[in-house]
């Protein structure tokens, strides 16, 4: 059964109508990956903001957990189990929103493989790994983008946000899948801009720096690794999942709707400095 929001007016005029355009207030919005980390604080901070968080995820229990912690602070959240690598169950879950809602006015593609990979040599990496990563990463963006863009064009609005990483830039050593995998994002971010800008639908990746969150990693930095990265940084201390809050909240609203097809950097600075 449908629940109906109220409707939003595409925002193309190029004026800002009101304050109320830096704000989410019941847009309905889909991050995938959420159960944990950045996601998880994502979906809570936009279902603060007073949205509709739908905490998408491959581990639905943990899922449901989020929701909880988002239900219990007031706010309004969703949990649907995903593989973002799957079509089928990409396509269910886009189903299950708009029949729940009505629209999806705002994807965060934040789902990926990173934590439980072991830094090897290119050569040492497996293909059936190779070929995963790739999979969840570029492809389960690409299939979430896909599968919300009809939904979008049909409302005249839509924001998507893709999510790489600083290791782009880099060129961390050792994460070859990872790297590749981020690299092709912001690719596709750029080439979906352009198709779907005619449609008030916006694209653009943000690119994290290194995050500390409560999910263990397979290889975990010694504290003396994050803090001479800290060091190199304009803003000298450890990244937060928080720390991501601000500009992807701005990218979901309509004051962002002169902005597409970019990748913005949020490391403190890191790739500033020199």
């Amino acid at each position: 059964m449908t629940t109906a929001l109220p409707t939003h007016t595409p925002h193309d005029s190029g004026v800002l109508a009101s304050a109320r355009d830096f704000g989410v207030e019941e847009r309905v919005v889909i991050v995938t990956g959420a159960a944990q980390g950045i996601g998880r604080e994502l979906a809570r901070q936009f279902a603060a903001a007073g949205a509709v968080a739908v905490v998408a995820d491959l581990d639905v229990d943990r899922a449901g957990e989020v929701v909880k912690e988002i239900s219990d602070a007031g706010g309004t959240g969703l949990a649907i189990g995903v593989d973002v690598a799957d079509e089928s169950s990409v396509e269910a879950m886009v189903d299950t929103v708009v029949d729940a809602w009505g629209r999806v006015d705002v994807l965060i593609n934040n789902a990926s493989i990173f934590s439980a990979l072991e830094k090897v040599p290119f050569d040492q990496i497996p293909l059936a790994q190779w070929e995963r990563v790739l999979r969840v990463n570029v492809t389960g963006s690409f299939l979430c983008a896909r599968a919300v863009a009809a939904h979008m064009r049909a409302a005249g609005f839509g924001r998507i946000v893709n999510v790489s990483s600083d290791a782009v830039t880099r060129g961390t050593v050792n994460y070859l899948h990872y790297v590749t995998s981020k690299s092709a994002v912001i690719g596709m971010t750029n080439s979906l801009a352009r198709e779907l800008g005619g449609h008030g639908i916006t694209v653009n990746c943000v690119r994290p720096g290194s995050v500390a969150t409560e999910v263990d990693r397979t290889v975990n930095p010694t504290v003396e690794v994050r803090e001479r990265a800290a060091s190199l940084q304009c803003i000298p201390r450890g990244m937060v999942p928080t720390d991501l809050v601000g500009i992807m909240l701005f990218l979901a609203t309509p004051a962002s709707a002169f902005i597409t097809g970019q990748t913005i950097a949020c490391d403190g600075g890191y790739t500033h400095s020199s």
